[in-house]
């Protein structure tokens, strides 16, 4: 291992909308994408001692990283998952399909933190300032539009973080 020194990561990227392949996760750009996804997380694993995985746990890019760490745990039974929650109600308006994979997720995991109870304007942001305060590396799935995830990648390099981006 060339870094002895534990690392933290977290995860920023895009929606389902936004996505080239929207909900069609079985599509062959998203299972590429996953696996361009499962070869960067590994890579910081065996070469920047990456441990710790911190997943805002949104709707697309969120919950399919949370979902490949969780895998990953398989081969590196020492990192681990935590589900960062802005809200309590975060996917009470998701269909059952996709609130079940979220639940699922989160017991899985080895650490929830909810950043606040209630919904505000600003909890996603907060969320994502959360998750960038904790992380030594941020992995950036993104198009470089505007938005939550232009804005959370911008903070990063305010914050003099690394970023490992994934083109979509």
């Amino acid at each position: 291992m060339s870094n002895s020194v534990e690392k933290t990561v977290c995860f920023t990227g895009h929606r389902p909308q936004t996505l080239k392949f929207l909900w069609n996760e079985e599509s062959e750009m998203c299972r590429a994408l996953k696996m361009q996804i499962k070869n960067t997380i590994t890579e910081l694993i065996e070469s920047e001692n990456a441990i710790h995985f911190i997943s805002g746990m949104a709707l697309g890019v969120d919950m399919i990283c949370a979902e490949i760490v969780l895998e990953l745990k398989k081969t590196y039974p020492q990192i681990t998952l935590e589900c960062a929650i802005p809200c309590e109600t975060q996917a009470a308006k998701w269909t059952e399909k996709y609130r079940d994979r979220y639940f699922n997720t989160i017991i899985a995991s080895d650490k929830e933190t909810l950043l606040q109870t209630h919904y505000t304007a600003d909890c996603m942001m907060k969320r994502n300032k959360y998750m960038v305060d904790k992380s030594d590396i941020v992995v950036a799935i993104w198009n470089g539009s505007k938005g939550g995830t232009a804005n959370t990648v911008n903070y990063a390099k305010q914050s003099g973080k690394t970023i490992k981006q994934i083109t979509v």
